[in-house]
C-alpha cells in the first residue's frame, strides 16, 4: 500500500555527488524546496536522517537505508541501477528512477569520436606529437589512415545511445548492424537488426563493434576469447558500456597478438583502471576515464527529470520518468 508522498513544504532533498553541481542547478529553478549537497560518503551518512529525496549514484551504499525513516524517493544520477537493492526499496515503499537518456548525446558522440580517431589514426598522431616526430607518407596501404564510407559498424544494444550511434554512423555512409531485444521497432537507421542472442553474427561482419548494452547476465563477459575470434583482424572494439561486458584478459591477449586492430575503452572491470594495468601501454588502445557520459548539460538534464518526477509524486502519479520502483 502506497504511503502519501510528503508535500513540497515538508520535503528535503539531498544531492550526493563528488563533482556535479546539482544543488546550484536546482536552486536556479527557484522551487523554494529545502535542499543541500554532500560530496563524501561520510557527509551523506551523517545527513541521511533529514533526507526525504536522495539524488545519488556512486556514493550510494545499502546501509544508508537504516539511516533514515523519511526516505521516500531516490533519483539515480546514472542510467544504471545495479547498485541499488531494488527489492528492499520496494518493500520499504521507496520509489526509484534512473537517469537514462540524460547523457545519450554525450555517450554516442564519444563512441563516434573513438571510431573516427581509429579511422584517422588521431591516437597515433598524438603519440607522435609528444615525441616531436613528423611521420612521413606511408607506402603500405593497410597501414594508412582510412575512411568510414562503406565500412560496417555493429552496435550491440540498440537503445537510446545505440540508436544515436547508428544515426551518426549512417551520416558517415556506414553500414549499420545492431542487436535489440524487440526487433519489431527502432531499426530505422539500421540495415540489419538482430535479437541479442545473435550478436556473434554481427561481430563477424563488423569493422567496428560498439558496445552500448546494459550489464546483465546475458552481456556479462560477452566479449570473450571465443567472440573475439569471430572479429576481423582489422576490426576495432569500442566499449562505452560497462567494463564487465568484456573479458579483459581475453581482450589484452587479442590486442597484444594483433588478433584485432584495437580497442577504445571507457570503462573497466576495476574502475578506475589500476596504474599498473598492462592496458595503459598498448599503442592500439584508446583509454578514457569513464568520461563518455560527461557533458556540461548533465546537471540540467538530471534536474529536469527530478522536477518532473516530483510533480508526478505530488499528484499521486506513480508513472515516473525512468521508473524502476
Amino acid at each position: 500500500m502506497d504511503i502519501k508522498f510528503p508535500s513540497k513544504e515538508e520535503i528535503t532533498i539531498c544531492f550526493a555527488h563528488v563533482a556535479y553541481q546539482l544543488e546550484s542547478e536546482f536552486e536556479s529553478r527557484n522551487t523554494g524546496i529545502r535542499n543541500f549537497q554532500v560530496r563524501t560518503a561520510t557527509g551523506l551518512t551523517s545527513r541521511m536522517p533529514e533526507t526525504d529525496v536522495l539524488v545519488v549514484s556512486g556514493l550510494w551504499n545499502d546501509s544508508l537505508l537504516d539511516r533514515s525513516d523519511r526516505l521516500s524517493y531516490i533519483q539515480s544520477i546514472g542510467a544504471g541501477v545495479d547498485q541499488f537493492p531494488v527489492d528492499e526499496l520496494r518493500s520499504r515503499n521507496i520509489k526509484l528512477s534512473h537517469a537514462s537518456g540524460v547523457n545519450s548525446n554525450a555517450v554516442s558522440e564519444h563512441a563516434m569520436a573513438m571510431i573516427l580517431s581509429f579511422s584517422r589514426q588521431i591516437h597515433l598522431a598524438r603519440d607522435n606529437q609528444r615525441r616531436h616526430f613528423w611521420r612521413g607518407m606511408i607506402s603500405e596501404v593497410r597501414e594508412r589512415e582510412d575512411e568510414l564510407e562503406g565500412k560496417t559498424v555493429g552496435i550491440i544494444g540498440l537503445g537510446t545511445i545505440g540508436s544515436r550511434v547508428a544515426k551518426l554512423c549512417k551520416a558517415f555512409g556506414m553500414n549499420v548492424l545492431a542487436t535489440r531485444q524487440d526487433v519489431s521497432k527502432g531499426g530505422e537507421m539500421v540495415d540489419v537488426l538482430l535479437p541479442p542472442d545473435r550478436y556473434r553474427e554481427l561481430m563477424t561482419d563488423s569493422d567496428f563493434v560498439v558496445l552500448t548494452c546494459p550489464l546483465n547476465d546475458q552481456t556479462y563477459r560477452m566479449i570473450s576469447s571465443e567472440s573475439i575470434k569471430l572479429m576481423k583482424r582489422s576490426a576495432f572494439l569500442i566499449n562505452v558500456a560497462r567494463g564487465q561486458c568484456v573479458d579483459e584478459e581475453a581482450l589484452m591477449y587479442a590486442l597484444r597478438n594483433r588478433l584485432i586492430a584495437g580497442a577504445g575503452l571507457d570503462h573497466f572491470v576495476d574502475d578506475p583502471l589500476k596504474s599498473n594495468s598492462p592496458m595503459w601501454d598498448f599503442d592500439n588502445v584508446l583509454i578514457t576515464p569513464h568520461s563518455g557520459g560527461e557533458t556540461r548539460l548533465y546537471e540540467k538534464n538530471i534536474i529536469d527529470i527530478l522536477v518532473k518526477n516530483l510533480d508526478k509524486l505530488w499528484k499521486s502519479d506513480v508513472d515516473l520518468v525512468n521508473k524502476v520502483v
